[in-house]
């Protein structure tokens, strides 16, 4: 931290140094308010506790602090068998302990990581000359799940139909 930089003293209690900035805006007007944390506990609602805990920061913002529609009831305790992390030691810290307690929490972590990220799956950049052919790859694979499905409903017609747009397709590809 800079030398120069001048330690402000609590606007409330102008005893302590002020450690707690508040700034609340009314009415288009920014008003800021220095506190330390004991007067800063004192006159809000909120609790400040000292020092901050990143961990605490991220299980509250996935949720999983309070009650939470994430939160499923243990049925039995399951633990990793790497890292013999449970999940209510996920739930307590905001943190998994190893790359296997995804696949052995996964279900249950699906909710939060869709909530943080928007997706549970990854999906990341293509190069654009591989795109054309990712592309046609999966829309034979989309093909080739509707040409069972017609099997399965013997609508042998349209699995025909289905079956010679693959064909197309594949000749195109090679």
């Amino acid at each position: 931290m800079n030398e120069r930089v001048r330690k402000m003293l609590c606007q409330h209690c102008q005893k302590r140094i002020a450690n707690v900035h508040f700034t609340q805006i009314v009415n288009n007007k920014k008003v800021e308010l220095y506190l330390c944390e004991q007067c800063a506990n004192e006159k809000s609602q909120f609790h400040i506790d000292s020092p901050f805990n990143l961990g605490d920061f991220f299980s509250g913002f996935i949720g999983i602090n309070g009650a939470s529609p994430y939160i499923h009831s243990v049925q039995q305790e399951r633990l990793c068998d790497v890292c013999g992390m449970s999940y209510d030691d996920f739930q307590k810290t905001g943190k998994l302990g190893c790359g296997n307690c995804y696949k052995v929490f996964g279900e249950r972590l699906k909710p939060i990581i869709k909530r943080l990220h928007g997706n549970v799956e990854h999906v990341g950049k293509v190069p654009q000359k591989l795109m054309k052919d990712l592309n046609a790859a999966r829309e034979i694979e989309k093909l080739k799940e509707a040409l069972n499905k017609a099997i399965q409903n013997e609508e042998y017609e349209k699995a025909a139909e289905i079956r010679d747009k693959i064909r197309e397709m594949e000749n195109k590809k090679i």
